[in-house]
This record gives structure tokens, C-alpha cells and sequence, in this order.
């Protein structure tokens, strides 16, 4: 296998591709592609995420589990600002990608064991795992925040998994989806290294839709740090290989209430809210357990991080569907950010800009006034 799977701090092996963190240390698992990125290797014929199948050696072509994710729309906003519109997934958000992964991954070992998926989500996740689980035909357990919003709620509910509602804390959500139970098989999306590893065909998009001249600077939300991790690593990725000559600036971008990541780059003490009332709602982790991956990867990548308040969120939702795209206010995030980094001059109206948009605007619980 031309990739390696280990953990992030003592360096051990998982055993099975269904660990989803260190058994030695408890510590997050990591991959990590060791091939040379070759645009021969792409399959050109192919417009899905599965154009780089050869670039995820640990997947069986004929144990793929697809929906048709991948390949979405990079759209030039204006002359050196482009849009990549994850919210055109088939589940609505850039979730796909990671779900697609794993779920073709592990799906055959669950099955000769005769288990299901548990997995823990504030619901995007929760939607995408419910959806791929559905496709292949396994059972699905989504544990989700008590005040999940309603239409990611419909969603899972409609693909059959059974949804569990569980009060308190995000990671109380977590804490109950790793409960042992009969056949259960913890697919936890945040801490599973193939999910992560999944998002990597993003930045393998973003890159060749900009005919492999890569962008100088990469915004993205940033909560549980699945996206970003993965974003970060399909770069590296490309420029160890070769194929861009430079890491684009990733910019983390984080709401006032759910800023860990920020905070933890920036040396600032961070003190959560007791309740996140973040008009973002998909952006919910105030104590995520990659924070210190985060933290590590976005530093030695180069990065930057950046924070945002409600009245800015609000305004870039309402501007960017002013301009024709709908998007969910936790993807507003990101276009809020470039717009703060723009006018403080931290960012010049000349450099080629990639922002993401994560989710689609009909998951939002917001209603107009």
C-alpha cells in the first residue's frame, strides 16, 4: 500500500482499518500518501471524486460506494476570486467526499461481521454517513446534538438511519456514540483517518480546475478540522510532487463563539460559551480532539487563521445569496473572513483566491425577515 496509516504522536500502526484512533495512546490516526502525484494516473474519463482512485490505494475499485460526489463547480466571483461549491455534493455538503471514502473503505468488513455504523454529527455528517450507509444497504445510528436544525435532522431521517438525540455538549454527542454495543462500529467521521483523508481530492480539484496553477490563498470554515486537515494534506501533497510550485496560505476561518483553532494559533486564551447560539450552526466543536493536529499542520503548512462575528456572518450569507449563491451561514464563514482580510489589507484584491462553500443553504434553519 503506497500510503501510511499511523498514529499522529507515538507513530504505531493501526491493525484494522475500522481504528479510528490510537489503541496504544489514544492519540489521532494519520494518513499520509507516500506515491508521487502523477496527472497520468488521473482517470480523465471519470468527473467524480473517483478521478483519483489511483491516489487512494487502500480502496478496492470494485468496492467503491459513490453518489456521484466530487468534481464540483469552481465559479470565478470576480477576477481573482473563485467560489468551489461543495454545497453541489450530492448530500449538500463537502461532507461526500469524506463519507464516500470511508464507507468504501471499511464497507466490506462490516458487512461479513454483520454490524452498523455509529457515528456522531451536528448534522452534515450525519446526513452524508446516513446517505452512503443507505447506498451500500448498512444499518446507520447518527447521534446528534439535541438542537440539531430541523432540515439536517429530515435528512438523516429520510435515508433510515435510526437518529439518536442526546442533551448536553458536543462531545457528550461523541461520548455516546462510542458506548459499546452489540455490532456496533464507531465510524466517528472527526477522529476516522480515512474520512480525513478523503477531503484530500479537494485540493487535487481545486489545483487542476486552476490547471495546476494553484491559488495563493484557500478560505475555509473551520470547526471539527476534518476540511481543513484534508485540504492541507492534498496540497502538500501536490507540491511535494511537483505539480504546484507552491503551498497556497490556508486560512482557517472560525466564528467569535467557536474559535479553539484561532485562538490556539494566535497564543490567545479561549474561553467557550456554555451554549453556542452561532447563527453557524454547523460550526459547533469549542473543544475539538484534533485541536492540536489543527494547530501543528496549519503552522507548518504556513497558514493563517482568522475570526468573524455574528453581524459579519450574517452579512456575507446575504450577500453571497444576493449574488445567486445559497449557501449555509457556517459557509458564510469563510467569504466573511476573506472580506475582513480584504478591507484590513491582510489580503491584496490581486491575489487568486480560492474560498469554500461548504454547505448548501437549503440545511439552513434561518428564515427571512
Amino acid at each position: 500500500m503506497s500510503c501510511e496509516i499511523k498514529c499522529s504522536a507515538c507513530g504505531r500502526t493501526p491493525k484494522s482499518l475500522l481504528d479510528c484512533k490510537c489503541v496504544s495512546c489514544g492519540n489521532p490516526l494519520d494518513v499520509k500518501p507516500k506515491m508521487v502525484f502523477s496527472k497520468r494516473e488521473i482517470r480523465e474519463k471519470d468527473y467524480s471524486l473517483w478521478r483519483y482512485l489511483k491516489f487512494f490505494p487502500y480502496i478496492n475499485a470494485e468496492e467503491i460506494v459513490t453518489l456521484g460526489e466530487g468534481w464540483t463547480p469552481l465559479v470565478r466571483f470576480s477576477e481573482n476570486v473563485y467560489f468551489k461549491l461543495e454545497s453541489l455534493n450530492p448530500t449538500g455538503s463537502f461532507k461526500d467526499r469524506g463519507s464516500a471514502v470511508l464507507v468504501s473503505a471499511i464497507q466490506k468488513q462490516i458487512m461479513v461481521e454483520g454490524g452498523f455504523i455509529s457515528e456522531d454529527s451536528s448534522g452534515n455528517a450525519g446526513a452524508s454517513i446516513a446517505a452512503y450507509a443507505a447506498r451500500v444497504g448498512i444499518k446507520a445510528k447518527i447521534y446528534v446534538p439535541e438542537g440539531v436544525s430541523g432540515p439536517k435532522l429530515n435528512q438523516i431521517t429520510f435515508y433510515g438511519a435510526e437518529v439518536v438525540r442526546v442533551p448536553g455538549s458536543r462531545s457528550r454527542v461523541a461520548e455516546e456514540a462510542q458506548k459499546p454495543e452489540e455490532g456496533k462500529v464507531y465510524l466517528g467521521h472527526i477522529l476516522h483517518p480515512i474520512f480525513r483523508d478523503g477531503i484530500r481530492s479537494l485540493a487535487y480539484e481545486i489545483a487542476e480546475q486552476l490547471n495546476w496553477e494553484g491559488p495563493e490563498r484557500v478560505y475555509l470554515p473551520v470547526s471539527a478540522g476534518t476540511l481543513l486537515l484534508g485540504v492541507i494534506s492534498g496540497f502538500k501533497h501536490l507540491a511535494e510532487s511537483g505539480v504546484i510550485q507552491y503551498m497556497p496560505k490556508i486560512v482557517a476561518c472560525q466564528t467569535r463563539q467557536v474559535s479553539p483553532l484561532y485562538h490556539r494559533f494566535k497564543n490567545l486564551p479561549y474561553h467557550p460559551p456554555e451554549k453556542v447560539t452561532s447563527i453557524a450552526d454547523a460550526l459547533v466543536s469549542t473543544h475539538p480532539p484534533l485541536l492540536e493536529l489543527m494547530a501543528k499542520e496549519l503552522r507548518a503548512a504556513g497558514g493563517d487563521a482568522e475570526i468573524v462575528e455574528e453581524d459579519e456572518i450574517l452579512r456575507a450569507f446575504k450577500e453571497l445569496a444576493g449574488e445567486g449563491f445559497f449557501v449555509e451561514p457556517s459557509s458564510a464563514v469563510a467569504y466573511a473572513a476573506y472580506q475582513k482580510q480584504l478591507h484590513s489589507g491582510k489580503v491584496a484584491r490581486g491575489e487568486k483566491t480560492v474560498v469554500v462553500l461548504t454547505g448548501m443553504g437549503l440545511k439552513t434553519a434561518l428564515k427571512p425577515k
